[in-house]
């Protein structure tokens, strides 16, 4: 089994240390490099091209968000990293601009070892992980105050800089919706299953006649055309 291979892009040496080793007390987990600011961090991604750079979003020479939006510049998505954001800051504007920078998933730095894990392992397989508490805050701010079409660069994981297509909330059936809100929130398609009680064949079919029905590429895409339509809440 090929181990998922992460990097570390953060300043705190406590912090730090405490993450690779809690990763690594998971035998499918290989911590491949550490940096503490940003300069060094988008030097080692580029020179090792692990698969997730989990990344903190206050970096003392460049935060993290304008790194991400660095990382994402690449041409090659064959070897561009899958990023995720560990962070404190849970205020709109930070949440918001990491996500329009083209982050996969949003971490915050004082979760459970678990819901770390379970982004890394979702990152992984091409799918985002949402921290509940930030899914919350973008719902928030996508209802209130939705950002220009200048406010970030073009992205197709993000969909924050665009006027999607308008959403039918008729299309989604009950269940649908259930798997939806669950789909924001962060959970996996085995939490999914788990929480519903059906299989998790079954959630695969219906994330994918959401995908359809909201015209999404992804699970990202999706939940952000649910948050910004309030198909959830």
């Amino acid at each position: 089994m090929n181990k998922i291979r992460i990097a570390l892009i953060e300043d705190h040496d406590l912090t730090r240390v405490g993450i690779r080793t809690a990763l690594l007390q998971k035998a499918e987990i290989e911590v491949v490099g550490e940096a503490a600011n940003a300069t060094d961090g988008l030097r080692m991604l580029q020179n090792l091209q692990p698969d997730i750079a989990i990344v903190d979003i206050g970096l003392p020479d460049k935060d993290g968000i304008e790194l991400t939006r660095e990382v994402k510049a690449t041409d090659s998505e064959d070897t561009t990293p899958k990023v995720v954001i560990l962070t404190l800051q849970d205020n709109k504007e930070s949440v918001l601009a990491a996500f329009a920078a083209g982050a996969d998933s949003y971490c915050m730095k004082d979760t459970k070892l678990d819901n770390l894990l379970e982004a890394v392992r979702v990152t992984h397989n091409g799918n985002a992980w949402i921290d509940p508490a930030i899914a919350r805050i973008v719902l928030q701010q996508a209802q209130q105050n939705p950002l220009p079409s200048d406010a970030s660069p073009s992205s197709s994981k993000s969909d924050l800089g665009e006027n999607p297509q308008p959403v039918d909330t008729t299309t989604l059936t009950e269940r649908e919706l259930e798997v939806l809100q669950l789909i924001v929130e962060g959970c996996s398609n085995a939490i999914i299953a788990e929480r519903l009680y059906i299989t998790i064949g079954t959630v695969k079919t219906h994330v994918r006649n959401i995908l359809n029905k909201l015209s999404a590429d992804d699970r990202t895409q999706a939940a952000v055309r649910a948050l910004r339509s309030g198909l959830v809440g």
